[in-house]
């Protein structure tokens, strides 16, 4: 029985090899590419665009701090290979108004052409106890974490489906794998952002648009910071048995990811096994996220429990 099962494995796993550049997209070629990151102003966002504009992209930073965004552009520009390269930076509040969104994407577009890729950092984390959290803390949450990713993506998607290229990339974040106390209005916001990723992968994928969905696990930005000033106890505990990333580190993972088309970023071995134990039926893009959602005995186990 178990020779049989390995060789069921490794007859899937051939086949998977065999499939792999058929389903696989082309690389993104970021060397004059126009690359959009909400968010951008500092933390993730703007380590992405740094690590995006090392590689030759146009960035349009957008974000709601005038102060903030311009010394991210000062702090992009250092990084640039070519005299071409162009840093924009537009300040808007990406949950509230579409419209403004729709606006000002296509100031950016006017400027630097059509978008490339656009990554959806903003967002804001909340904790605290459920029944201790004020209702319009979960309204929050949603509007930046959630519809703040909404709006830019719904800004850009036709245009990408019209010339048949581009990516889309949602930050969640690992509570938005699992559910985790402390983070019933945070976790929420994240999960949301998965479903519209894997629903939105499957409407836009023949026309060679890809969406990656990035999990990244505690990082050293000002957000973070700022979160654990008021995160209960039992949470900071389960934050402290894992080592908390830079955000350089997870960049990096995020750029490379959405340039393969990806669907899912995970970052070090903890987040992949996460990811892998909760890949469900997540889009298939390459030979390794086929792999995660090979049907393991202890899926079973646990079903047969349940």
């Amino acid at each position: 029985m178990l020779l049989l099962a390995a060789a069921s494995l490794v007859a899937f796993v051939l086949l998977l090899y065999m499939v792999s550049p058929l389903i696989s997209p082309k690389p993104l070629a970021l060397p004059g590419a126009h690359v959009v990151v909400t968010g951008g102003s500092s933390g993730i966002g703007k380590c992405i665009a740094i690590e995006c504009y090392k590689q030759g992209a146009f960035i349009t930073l957008v974000a709601r701090n005038e102060d903030k965004l311009l010394q991210a552009k000062k702090e992009i520009e250092k990084h640039s290979i070519n005299d071409k390269q162009v840093v924009l930076c537009i300040s808007v509040d990406v949950s509230q108004d579409y419209s403004q969104v729709e606006n000002v994407i296509k100031q950016a577009q006017e400027k630097l052409g059509p978008v490339d890729m656009l990554v959806n950092c903003a967002g804001m984390s909340l904790s605290g106890k459920f029944e201790d959290l004020e209702v319009s803390t979960f309204e929050r949450l949603m509007s930046i974490n959630y519809l703040g990713s909404v709006y830019p993506s719904r800004a850009v998607i036709a245009t990408m489906k019209e010339r048949r290229m581009g990516r889309v990339v949602f930050v969640s974040s690992q509570a938005g794998q699992l559910g985790l106390f402390g983070y019933t209005a945070y976790s929420s916001s994240k999960f949301a952002l998965r479903g519209l990723a894997e629903a939105l992968q499957m409407e836009v994928k023949p026309y060679n648009v890809y969406v990656t969905v990035a999990y990244p696990p505690d990082t050293d930005t000002p957000g973070f910071a700022k979160e654990n000033q008021t995160k209960p106890l039992e949470t900071r505990l389960i934050s402290e048995t894992t080592s908390v990333c830079k955000p350089e580190q997870v960049a990096k993972q995020i750029v490379k990811d959405a340039v393969q088309g990806n669907f899912n970023s995970s970052i070090g071995s903890d987040g992949y096994m996460l990811s892998s134990l909760t890949c469900g039926m997540a889009p298939v893009t390459s030979i390794m996220e086929g792999l995660q959602q090979i049907p393991r005995p202890s899926r079973f186990v646990v079903t047969a429990v349940e």
